[in-house]
This record gives C-alpha cells, structure tokens and sequence, in this order.
C-alpha cells in the first residue's frame, strides 16, 4: 500500500492539512499524521486541536514514504522550517527523487532547502521570493517532476486530488471528484 507521511506543526492551516488526507485516505493511500510536537496534540492557525497519529520522534525515519506532505498556515509552516529533522527528511527524500507535497506558505521550506532549482511551483502570493531556485507559476496547483505544490487554502482539494493522480490513483482521483461533488462545484462556477 502507498504510504504518505503529513507533518504537523501548531499553527498549521486546517483545510491545506485535513482536506489532503481525507482524500488520500478514502483513495487508498495509508497516510500518518506526523506531529513535530513533543506530544501528538497540535494546534491549528484556527485554535482546532487534532490528535496527530504519531510523533516525529516515534515515526521512524520516513524512509517507506512515497509522499512527504507539508500543509500551509502560519505560524505552522514557520514551525516546519526551523525542525531540522523534517528538513533532513525532506532533503533525503528529494535526493531519492521520491514525491513531495506542499501547499500555501510551505512550499517556502523547499525553496530554503534549494531542492527546487529549475523547478516549476506555486505559493500563497507573497511568500512566492522564498521559492529559491524554481520558477513560480501562480497556478491552484503545479506538479512539475516529484514536487506537487499548491496555491492556498482554496487549492486544498485539487492539490489532494493532484498528490493522488501523481502517486498512480488516477481512476480514484477521477471517482472521488464526482462522488465528493467536487466536479458539480467546478461546473457551477
């Protein structure tokens, strides 16, 4: 089974975190929720509390993911790029040329890390002179090579139906849009 791998951190932007999983998990993917706390309680941007299913000192050393997932939000994605154990994770993973999703402000980590050069991607606007090295597209969702980069908290489900298709579930991906009213909401508008 496909194992993706999302880090929490307090200040995390609800929707980009949870709307991600939900549509992994119902796709198929065995997604862990990973809290950079000391506990597994984390905090939203909103003041919701979620109860992480792991610590990241109690994960392992992420080496069986096919995906690494950063949500957005601030402080959240603040709280992520200064945890050196996420951005060696990160790193590895990049050099494994093995997927990484990241959405709103936290596309911003990778541009720190330098693994973006040469590499097409999106951002919440303003946080777009961060992506070091990558050519910013100012799209809902990007995914260029194994990065799969999303716009903001609007960009939630797209970019999960996207990280979906990227990992091989395109029939899934294409069923969970209809069945989540989510085609119906793209034909109102």
């Amino acid at each position: 089974m496909a194992k993706a791998y999302v880090f929490f951190a307090d200040g995390f932007e609800d929707i980009e975190a949870l709307a991600p999983v939900d549509i992994l998990r119902r796709g198929g993917v065995a997604v862990t929720t990973v809290s950079i706390n000391n506990g597994r309680e984390v905090e939203s941007a909103h003041g919701v509390t979620i109860m992480a299913d792991t610590t990241f000192d109690e994960a392992g050393d992420f080496s069986d993911a096919d995906i690494l997932m950063l949500p957005g939000g601030m402080p959240g994605a603040a709280n992520l790029d200064m945890h050196e154990g996420v951005k060696d994770a990160l790193l590895r993973q990049s050099e494994q040329g093995k997927l990484i999703g990241a959405i709103c402000a936290a596309p911003f980590i990778l541009g720190h890390l330098g693994v973006l050069n040469g590499i097409k991607a999106t951002c919440y606007p303003g946080f777009e002179g961060h992506l070091d090295g990558a050519e910013y597209t100012a799209d809902i969702v990007t995914v260029d090579g194994q990065f799969i980069t999303g716009r903001g908290p609007g960009a939630a489900m797209p970019y999960g139906y996207a990280i979906l298709r990227k990992m091989g579930f395109g029939e899934a991906a294409d069923a969970l849009q209809e069945g989540m009213i989510y085609n119906q909401l793209l034909k109102e508008n």
